[in-house]
């Protein structure tokens, strides 16, 4: 996926979840965040931002920040990418071959997943899509903070598998460089409980890194998962 215009800037504080200042050109602008996770080892203050410009002047905010420098590791945060960059994809054959459906937001009973798919010999699943940003010395963990509907996705998932359905959680790795993924037990054991259960049960465990440039997210290859 690419970013129109993108400016680069330096993160000043985020006052909520929504918005932060960044001093662009000079100026102390107000961005929008599109990440409404806590990201507190990204959002330093002096840490260099990306942020792309919407083009719409009836907008609050005339900037979206999509990434930010970690040291020498550019990390993209845009929530909403890594629904995106997989669709984009899948639909060039990489999560699977011979795809004839690939249908988002799709619901089935009580649940609603990201993706439902379906192809020519006549296999069918759901998917789930988990952005991934933190990442300690190669390592990346998910997730950055407890997540209770993550526990829910990964449940729901198992019953798909009950019903006869193919399943997979895919975590996109919103980075280059990874050594493998886990998940983050340290911060919510009962997600990477329910994550090795599912795995168990036959979901596809899925980490996929990402190639990364200021205005640029693409998925380049699988790294090693361990449970």
């Amino acid at each position: 996926m690419q970013y129109p215009n993108v400016e680069k800037g330096v993160f000043l504080s985020r006052p909520n979840r929504f918005i932060a200042y960044v001093e662009l050109e000079g100026r102390q602008e107000t961005v929008h965040v599109k990440n409404t996770g806590r990201c507190r080892e990204l959002l330093v203050p002096g840490a260099a931002v990306y942020l792309t410009r919407s083009g719409n002047p009836a907008r609050k905010t005339q900037y979206d920040l999509i990434a930010v420098e970690k040291g020498k590791l550019l990390i993209n945060m845009d929530a909403q990418a890594p629904n995106q960059v997989f669709r984009e994809w899948a639909e060039t054959g990489g999560f699977m071959e011979h795809l004839t459906l690939l249908k988002g937001e799709k619901t089935w009973g009580n649940s609603r997943f990201d993706f439902y798919w379906e192809n020519q010999q006549g296999r069918k699943g759901f998917v789930e899509v988990k952005g991934v940003t933190l990442e300690e010395k190669g390592h990346a963990r998910f997730p950055d903070a407890p997540t209770e509907r993550g526990v829910k996705h990964l449940e729901e998932l198992m019953r798909c598998r009950e019903a006869g359905f193919e399943a997979a959680v895919c975590f996109v790795l919103q980075m280059e460089g990874i050594v493998d993924f886990s998940p983050n037990d340290a911060t919510h054991p009962a997600f990477g409980d329910t994550l090795r259960r599912a795995a168990q049960q036959g979901v596809q465990i899925l980490a996929m890194e990402c190639l990364v440039t200021p205005d640029s997210l693409t998925i380049a290859r699988p790294v090693e998962v361990h449970l």
